[in-house]
């Protein structure tokens, strides 16, 4: 499945339609009826998206937007509304209340299902650094909050340089901060190898080389090292869901596909400035607390003393949105013998090479740690049973079946891997969930792991074994 998305209408026929929609595009689908069934469905089934109604019977989905901000594990889902009309005033309403966008019927069934990739896509994001920020702060390396920030810098992008001016004028007492003009060219030939912006806005015109060469212009801005956590804002002057949905596949972070409106613009320019503060302040703070402390300086992979705090984050999160996850032990068979025959700096070789390979396999939200000599972690969050042995095996054939060259050999040289996996079996109710701490959990699993890994080892090395509860 690619993700979880709660449907909130009052309207039965509307939810049912809307799940047929996003069901044949592999999406789990739940469902709530008001806002307070929503807030306790959110709660318990941790949705990466919610499509709410415009209104519903106790309130609005702006008030949704409320409630949700009121708890650490529902304010930063996304949502997006769904509305049959709606006036000036009150879309600026629902906006401003966090509402990510209003769409309004009858939308483009292919826009929504791009419009919910790139929200959930966010949500993802922005998920996984806040993991990596919980236990950095767990570990103490936290940094101290700063009480203000810079104002942003803003570029308007467009081929008509009188309007994108008259734009300007009118951003600026809204926004503040910066705003400079561009064309595309001037784009790709000084910002990409100068100091970026904050936020791009490209402005895509009716005619079809000024959305052709926005629309490249976003993997260029998404692929260079120096822009690819700039913001994008697409503004269309003319509405082409086609174009909206592959401005938004393409990597853009948000879209107005009505015009320029100051206003709305402004409010979404901040939005995206916060969102881009808080993934550099996150990103940071992990670099800047981890990297001398939890790296390993061999292999560059975590360390045991990054990668046990950071079990124990995953799995309470576990237990909050009730996805199971996975734990691996590999470790390298007969890796003395390496030592013995070719020497330490063939020994060094082989670990990096393999941190290489175990890396290079796994999910981004994945992590791989050395916890010992030759001995490598892996937690998985957020997987399944299949999905985990599948990825195991692929990491037993990677290192197994293409030879290591190494310093002190005249020939590559084989090298296997034993793994020892074990899935977190979620307790089956509430009260259940109160018992099982997340680091029992965390402990548990290691534990099961290991034993699964001395399995491997007895039964003749270079495979998987899955380890089970003890009964």
């Amino acid at each position: 499945m690619q993700g979880k998305i709660l449907i909130a209408d009052p309207i039965v026929t509307n939810r049912i339609v809307l799940k047929v929609k996003l069901a044949s595009a592999f999406y789990t689908v739940v469902q709530a009826g008001t806002i307070s069934e929503a807030v306790e469905i959110a709660a318990s089934h941790a949705p990466d998206l919610i499509i709410s109604a415009l209104e519903l019977p106790d309130g609005s989905a702006a008030d949704l937007c409320r409630q949700l901000a009121k708890w650490p594990q529902t304010r930063q889902i996304g949502i997006l509304a769904l509305a049959g009309a709606i006036d000036h005033a009150t879309r600026m309403a629902t906006l401003e209340s966090g509402v990510h966008d209003v769409l309004v019927k009858p939308y483009d069934e292919t826009l929504l299902l791009s419009r919910v990739r790139s929200l959930i896509r966010t949500y993802n994001a922005e998920a996984e650094w806040q993991i990596r920020d919980d236990t950095t702060r767990a570990l103490g390396f936290a940094e101290a909050e700063v009480s203000f920030a810079p104002q942003g810098e803003f570029v308007l992008v467009g081929q008509d340089r009188a309007t994108i001016q008259r734009w300007a004028t009118g951003l600026r007492p809204l926004l503040g901060g910066k705003i400079t003009l561009a064309s595309g060219k001037e784009v790709m030939s000084k910002r990409l190898d100068g100091a970026p912006p904050d936020v791009f806005v490209l402005v895509i015109g009716p005619e079809r080389t000024s959305a052709e060469d926005r629309l490249q212009l976003i993997s260029a801005l998404r692929s260079n090292a120096r822009t690819r956590h700039c913001g994008i804002l697409v503004l269309q002057t003319r509405p082409d869901a086609t174009l909206a949905t592959n401005a938004l596949d393409l990597g853009a972070d948000d879209l107005m596909i009505d015009g320029f409106d100051a206003a709305e613009l402004a409010l979404r320019l901040k939005a995206l400035l916060r969102r881009k503060r808080m993934s550099e302040k996150l990103r940071q703070t992990v670099r800047t607390g981890l990297e001398a402390a939890v790296y390993d300086p061999l292999t560059g992979l975590y360390n045991r003393r990054y990668a046990m705090p950071h079990l124990m984050r995953v799995a309470e999160q576990a237990r909050g949105t009730r996805r199971p996850f996975a734990v691996m032990v590999c470790d390298l068979d007969h890796f003395k013998r390496v030592n013995d025959l070719y020497g330490h700096a063939s020994g060094d070789a082989v670990l990096i090479e393999v941190a290489k390979r175990l890396r290079g396999s796994l999910r981004a939200m994945d992590m791989v740690a050395r916890i010992g000599g030759e001995e490598f972690m892996i937690v998985m969050p957020a997987t399944t049973l299949p999905a985990a042995r599948k990825a195991a095996l692929r990491l037993c054939d990677l290192i197994g079946e293409r030879p290591f060259d190494l310093p002190g050999s005249p020939e590559p040289v084989r090298i296997t891997i034993s793994i020892g996996m074990a899935l977190d079996t979620l307790p089956q109710s509430s009260s259940e969930t109160a018992e099982v701490s997340a680091q029992d959990a965390g402990a548990r699993l290691m534990d099961q792991a290991d034993k699964a890994l001395y399995a491997a080892k007895v039964k003749g090395r270079n495979q998987v074994k899955l380890g089970r509860p003890a009964a």
